[in-house]
């Protein structure tokens, strides 16, 4: 289980005046619960992501992962971030094997697992191509498949599938919905209400300056259940009033 207690995360700003990105930031994410974080741009989810995942420490407060503060990355919960994060110099494949490789596996049984990855997001057939020779939607294919081949507890998500053609992006939420995300613990950022309201059990809505929690919608759809059925439909609705209730918030503060 995922705890953020009492969450605060303050930056310097170029002309060293502080800007506080998060402030008060309360939530927990239960073991196998896929919660999606939405908001306006700046609100700091991104921030909040790098939080969850050890990258940077908050100014004040603590997030725990089942019971233990969080200090730094582990194996045990793998961060896709928008920018690949690719070795240019590895091959598709070397790149999707590299957390495989501090593991005592034989040749035999690290080539099963990464075959397995490259299929799964369609890569075949790109095994030995190098991350200059692919588009930025494949580049994106290669970090899922390599985050869920060392098969984390956790996946914390930055927008993974913003780089993805419109075909690509809807197979990748079906597999998702129904394959990756089976025992696994998912925190996934996006700016696509669709997508949340399709994979999520929870939504989390954010508001900026400073960043917070708003609201959080339940998102009580059958797990089979396709997009834009009536009740799909009433829950966008709804997470979209959020979002424009925010959204009015944070330009009336500006304003002030």
């Amino acid at each position: 289980m995922i705890r953020v207690e009492e969450v605060s995360m303050l930056f310097h700003q170029r002309d060293n005046k502080p800007h506080m990105v998060l402030e008060d930031v309360n939530f927990t994410v239960n073991k196998f619960e896929f919660v999606c974080i939405v908001g306006p741009s700046g609100c700091g989810k991104t921030v909040l992501l790098s939080l969850l995942g050890g990258f940077v420490k908050p100014t004040t407060g603590r997030v725990l992962i089942n019971d233990i503060e969080v200090t730094a990355p582990t194996p045990n919960y793998v961060t896709i971030f928008q920018d690949y994060k690719l070795l240019p110099w590895r091959t598709v494949r070397k790149n999707i094997e590299l957390g495989l490789e501090v593991r005592k596996l034989s040749r035999k049984e690290i080539d099963k697992i990464v075959d397995a990855q490259i299929e799964l997001v369609g890569l075949s057939g790109f095994e030995d191509y190098h991350p200059s020779e692919i588009s930025g939607g494949m580049k994106q294919r290669v970090s899922i498949a390599r985050a869920l081949a060392v098969e984390p507890e956790i996946l914390f998500m930055d927008e993974p599938f913003g780089a993805l053609d419109s075909i690509t992006k809807e197979a990748i939420q079906l597999q998702m919905k129904y394959v990756l995300k089976e025992g696994k613990t998912i925190v996934f950022v996006t700016h696509d209400v669709d997508e949340a309201v399709f994979l999520a059990d929870r939504i989390f809505v954010m508001q900026p300056t400073p960043g917070r929690i708003h609201s959080i919608v339940e998102v009580n759809l059958p797990k089979a259940a396709p997009k834009y059925t009536r009740n799909f439909n009433i829950l966008r609705d709804q997470v979209l009033t959020e979002m424009a209730v925010v959204s009015n918030k944070s330009i009336t503060e500006r304003k002030r």
